[in-house]
């Protein structure tokens, strides 16, 4: 089987990729501005060309024009051990985005096992896995908790257990604050964590567990050194501008690959943002 989906830092065999969309507009989403669309969308080939480096089988997807955040494809969807869960975006912008990625998926081979509905709201940035049965879900402005009961009722019927963590009121509902924001597994015994913003039973968790928690410094918060993808135990990639904690992997014996993301981090979105895993072994 080619897809499936239970670890944050299993070997990442299979993830797709889509393109920013050039004729969109980014200030609305919340971009910083001025923003070099040439750059952006060089900056984001080079990203898909280090996954590939890696060993990934990388999915290019078509890009989704007027749709600026798309190109973070973590976000629409969360692959699990049998297929893909549709969510529904609470971002305005963001609105349809979960039905196009689904079917994208689809198309790649993925099947579709759920879809939130009603008032269910959702992004995968606020998901990851603890174990190979057990999903962290964070509570925000974003994910709400008829997703949380929506979710926690169709992982049931997997044996999959939900523990639900409050994320921050931060800076409030116009701007991005996930649960994976402030906290990036990178080995089944250490984390990137942004202690000051991470939910205190998280954290005591993942020390319960033997998770050995490395803090994101304070100078690479903002150019979201708290977002690192692995894509093998041990082996990250991580956003330019993120020496200290690049430094720090580095010393906890982590392979550590950096690329270029001046434009990209203007839409708030790290490496994880960017890749919808597919198939993780």
């Amino acid at each position: 089987m080619d897809y499936g989906v239970t670890s944050m830092v299993a070997p990442l065999r299979r993830v797709a990729v889509r393109p920013p969309a050039p004729a969109s507009n980014f200030a609305a989403a919340h971009w910083g501005q001025p923003l070099n669309v040439d750059v952006l969308l060089q900056q984001h080939a080079e990203f898909v060309a280090l996954l590939e480096r890696l060993g990934c089988e990388v999915v290019r997807l078509p890009a989704l024009e007027g749709l600026p955040d798309s190109c973070f494809v973590y976000d629409p969807a969360f692959v699990i051990s049998d297929g893909v869960v549709q969510l529904r975006a609470a971002k305005p912008v963001r609105v349809g985005e979960p039905e196009r990625l689904c079917a994208d998926l689809a198309n790649a081979g993925v099947p579709i096992v759920g879809r939130l509905d009603g008032s269910a709201t959702a992004d995968g940035g606020d998901m990851f896995w603890l174990d190979d049965s057990t999903l962290a879900i964070g509570r925000s402005y974003r994910t709400n908790a008829e997703a949380v009961h929506q979710l926690r009722t169709l992982l049931a019927e997997r044996d999959i257990a939900v523990e639900v963590y409050d994320v921050p009121h931060d800076q409030g509902p116009e701007w991005c604050l996930h649960l994976m924001s402030v906290v990036s597994p990178v080995r089944d015994d250490l984390a990137v964590v942004y202690e000051r913003l991470a939910p205190v039973a998280m954290l005591e968790e993942l020390r319960r567990r033997g998770v050995e928690l490395l803090s994101v410094p304070e100078e690479d918060w903002l150019t979201l050194g708290g977002n690192v993808l692995a894509v093998a135990p041990g082996v990250v990639v991580l956003a330019s501008g993120n020496d200290a904690t690049a430094q720090a992997l580095t010393d906890h014996g982590c392979e550590v690959h950096v690329y270029a993301a001046s434009e990209i981090t203007k839409g708030e979105g790290g490496p994880t943002c960017l890749t919808r895993p597919i198939l993780r072994s």
